[in-house]
């Protein structure tokens, strides 16, 4: 049996979980998501791979990369999203639905996070509920899999 397969883009300084101002991102590493996130998506019976680059070109070729093979793209570009018009560029060109997340509550916070270049090519944001805002991600996005599916 073939999964719907998820791929979990996370962006530049998500590297840092765990060390990176802990009191807005948590002591919870990239790791630790990612094992979070393996169970729930298991659960659900999707299939998910992760990758994070705190380069936007790779974030860019990665969304390139994805394209065909790919059902659901969930992404936090970190500090990417307030300005790429290349990693917005290459999800509006991708094959699949899209999900934006960040850990932190982006309307909470300094003024220039307050808006998301992304936004407007995702099908949905979600903002400010730490790592369960992945889990949200991961299933909402299944279940607009599972309701296209014939």
């Amino acid at each position: 049996m073939t999964f719907p397969k998820v791929l979990v883009i996370n962006g530049a300084n998500l590297n840092l979980l765990g060390v990176r101002e802990p009191d807005i991102y948590g002591l919870e590493t990239l790791a630790d998501l990612e094992a979070f996130m393996k169970k729930r998506a298991t659960e659900l019976s999707l299939s998910i791979d992760f990758f994070q680059s705190n380069s936007e070109g790779d974030i860019v070729d990665a969304i390139h990369a994805s394209m065909g093979c790919t059902d659901l793209l969930i992404i936090n570009a970190g500090a990417y999203s307030h300005y790429s018009i290349a990693i917005r560029d290459a999800i509006a060109c991708a094959a699949c639905p899209a999900i934006e997340v960040h850990i932190s509550n982006i309307y909470a916070r300094e003024e220039f996070r307050r808006f998301s270049c992304l936004s407007g090519v995702c099908c949905g944001t979600i903002s400010g509920f730490g790592f369960y805002g992945y889990i949200m991600a991961l299933e909402a996005g299944g279940d607009m899999l599972r309701e296209s599916s014939p």
